[in-house]
């Protein structure tokens, strides 16, 4: 059987993130923990259960086609992806997921990325 919870998650996802140049997380607004550069959201966690990320169409649409995501648990038709947590090596897939996130913020920023993935 396959868990839908991996104990700590949340918290290894959020410690690596938090560590990148310009992020700050706090609290998202319908629950859990979101990741910012500035204005930007670059995702949220749910708990040890789920990450919700946005990305244009084009990289959304790819990450669900390779099964690296899936298409967003409310706004389907949106350049969100859901993450679920499934065993220990997703807490890497999310961090390089973010990491996606945070690059194309910075891109969109003109800001160099800094830091390392997880």
């Amino acid at each position: 059987m396959i868990s839908l919870v991996v104990r700590g998650a949340h918290l290894r996802v959020a410690a690596e993130v938090s560590k990148w140049e310009g992020v700050e997380g706090g609290p998202h607004r319908f629950g859990g923990t979101e990741f910012k550069l500035g204005r930007r959201e670059l995702g949220h966690l749910h708990g040890d259960y789920q990450a919700d990320i946005p990305f244009p169409i084009a990289v959304r649409n790819r990450l669900i086609a390779e099964g690296k995501a899936e298409p967003h648990h409310i706004l389907s038709q949106s350049g969100w992806i859901t993450f679920r947590f499934r065993n220990e090596a997703d807490v890497g897939a999310a961090i390089r997921l973010f990491r996606m996130s945070y690059e194309l913020a910075c891109r969109n920023q003109r800001v160099a990325p800094q830091g390392t993935t997880g």
